[in-house]
């Protein structure tokens, strides 16, 4: 029988590919796989993938982007809001186009979000080499900038026939939906295999409805783990990214009340307990809470659920008892096996009602949970304090989170990365809604806010999607205010401007160096010029206040919901007043250094180091 075949560039048939893609949902529904492309086109791209972009119209629709990285940061942003249930795909040319989706391709890899990356490649058959836009390795001609991409996505291919993409595409698609290897996927063009024709067989177009699996765990790894819960004296969960993605936070609520254990959440996990719950220790770590911290330091078991156990959460790995045991629930046995962890191979939901079914009526001391609430009860204490109006003619960060927390609804969502702000809204923040956070700190990537603002507010329509960044931040990525305003996709930015990379001279000083080249006012400026944030935001369309203080800011977020725009509202907070943090974290501090105070700091530091739990 002969097999049906139907011609078509290579360009035309991997977007026809792409839009045959569906995914089936838990509740039966099922919707297209790719959402969309966010794109920048040049001369490596425009020609023959644009020409099939275009064709395939609301299909597959295309949006532009002011910025590759931060296209494909939207992309990133789009696909966490959608649980990775939805992927968007970031297409540029060749050269600078391609090299400037590399950081958002990292950002990615670190967060375990699937994004399909594109980008024009040189030509297959080499007769025009060099290309405009080409960097040449003298002794390896196969190298391009796009093999930059290799060490941060998940699956890498170059396409130098037409015929390839039948192999390589449903590879790409099968590592980014895969929950042991989500993350990004990139497929370099070559210029001339854009425009080539192939005879592709018909069935590679057909509509496909594809599972996100939910691997079970091994029994033994589940008895393990049941043996280690059951002798725990101090249990407490620790809950990731991974239970968010999985979709089992209401499994891993039920399983922590039955069992009376604790909960604390890492940055990527914020939302899966929601304020006030009685089992809430909100977040672990360096920008988390007393309260959590408090039982990491008891716990002699931790149930880590979905979780890559990063510095930030564990302390550099100091938080933790040294002899507390660790049972990693993970899809990813990279992540299971680390640090001694008991590992159990398994899909957050699934791995969870399996360990609930072996632990028959095993439930933790009563005390854990009377412990937690009273440190809790201590540490929302101290978070009103903080955050309530005062006499102080320039308000802190934790003021300026909590005015904006008061102000949001369930539906509304929050959204940070890099800077002084994150460590504010992890300690700040009470989560209201499930939906309701995003914190961009597996790879912090400073631009991810205003980008991914937009990516958030395209993926989720209902409810205000408050974008919250320093001056630091905004000055390093904002042209999707632009994009925003063009798209119709709203979002509420407030620009926390505190004259400089204040965090990070925060930790300068305390490790006992001078400040130097962070706030602007220690910077090699002629003049410190301050930025007109509301004027320049206006002049990309939005619509923008300068907030004079405090007691101003519930008016003008009050009107910013009105709007029907991106509104950025400027508001100036204070650069050394901030939430304390009582975890330590592992940075390099001079061993010799000519100034008393980093000799201090050199000490302090050794012993923090002392109290690091042994990686073996």
């Amino acid at each position: 029988m002969t097999q049906q075949t139907i011609r078509l560039t290579m360009a035309q048939a991997l977007v026809r590919f792409l839009t045959a893609q569906f995914l089936a949902n838990d509740d039966g529904s099922e919707t297209p796989l790719f959402a969309g492309v966010m794109a920048i086109f040049g001369h490596g791209n425009v020609t023959c993938l644009g020409e099939a972009l275009e064709a395939a119209g609301d299909t597959l629709p295309t949006w532009r982007g002011q910025n590759e990285q931060s296209m494909a940061l939207a992309a990133l942003a789009y696909a966490k809001v959608k649980r990775r249930r939805q992927i968007m795909v970031a297409a540029s040319s060749i050269g600078p186009g391609a090299t400037n989706m590399i950081t958002a391709a990292a950002a990615a890899h670190s967060n375990r979000i699937p994004v399909l990356f594109l980008s024009g490649d040189v030509f297959a058959t080499r007769r025009p080499d060099p290309v405009l836009q080409q960097v040449e390795t003298f002794d390896d001609p196969t190298v391009t900038v796009n093999d930059g991409f290799k060490p941060v996505t998940r699956y890498w291919d170059r396409i130098t026939h037409p015929a390839q993409i039948i192999s390589s595409l449903p590879q790409a698609v099968s590592t980014m939906l895969d929950p042991a290897t989500a993350g990004p996927a990139f497929i370099g063009l070559c210029q001339d295999v854009q425009e080539m024709a192939f005879d592709y067989p018909s069935v590679f177009f057909e509509r496909r409805v594809h599972l996100i699996p939910r691997p079970r765990p091994d029994r033994a790894e589940v008895a393990r783990a049941v043996a280690a819960l059951k002798s725990a004296r101090n249990p407490m969960i620790l809950a990731g990214g991974g239970v968010r993605y999985s979709l089992a936070e209401d499994e891993v609520l039920a399983f922590a009340r039955k069992r009376g254990i604790p909960v604390a959440e890492t940055i990527a996990g914020k939302g899966t307990m929601l304020a006030g719950d009685p089992l809430s220790l909100d977040l672990l770590g360096v920008l988390g809470s007393t309260a959590a911290n408090a039982a990491a330091r008891r716990a002699d078991v931790v149930l880590a659920i979905g979780t890559r156990l990063q510095d930030f959460i564990t302390g550099s790995w100091s938080v933790f008892a040294p002899d507390c045991r660790i049972v990693a629930l993970n899809t990813a046995r990279f992540d299971a096996n680390k640090h001694r962890a008991i590992a159990v191979v398994a899909d957050a939901r699934e791995g969870i009602a399996d360990l609930d079914a072996a632990l028959g009526e095993w439930r933790a001391p009563a005390h854990c949970l009377t412990q937690a609430a009273q440190d809790m009860a201590d540490w929302n204490g101290l978070v009103d304090r903080l955050q309530a109006p005062d006499n102080a003619a320039i308000p802190s960060y934790a003021q300026v989170v909590g005015a904006v927390n008061a102000s949001s609804r369930p539906e509304d969502m929050v959204l940070s990365a890099a800077g002084g702000v994150v460590g504010e809204l992890t300690k700040g923040w009470r989560v209201k809604g499930r939906y309701g956070f995003d914190c961009e700190m597996g790879s912090s990537t400073m631009g991810y806010e205003i980008a991914g603002g937009w990516g958030a507010a395209m993926a989720r329509p209902e409810g205000e999607t408050f974008v919250m960044l320093g001056d630091g931040a905004y000055l390093m990525m904002n042209s999707d205010i632009y994009s925003s305003v063009l798209t119709g996709h709203k979002m509420t930015v407030v620009v926390c401007d505190n004259g400089g990379f204040a965090v990070i001279n925060r930790l300068q000083v305390f490790k006992g160096n001078k400040p130097f080249n962070n706030l602007l006012r220690d910077c090699r400026v002629k003049d410190v010029v301050r930025v007109d944030f509301a004027a320049h935001a206006a002049a990309m369309g939005a619509a923008a206040r300068k907030v004079e203080n405090l007691a101003d800011l519930p008016a003008a977020l009050a009107w910013a919901r009105k709007q029907d725009r991106t509104v950025v509202l400027w508001i100036a907070v204070a650069d050394d007043r901030w939430t304390p943090g009582d975890a330590w974290w592992d940075v390099g501090v001079p061993e010799i250094s000519n100034r008393q105070e980093i000799r201090d700091a050199r000490a302090d530091h050794m012993a923090g180091r002392a109290q690091q739990r042994v990686s073996v």
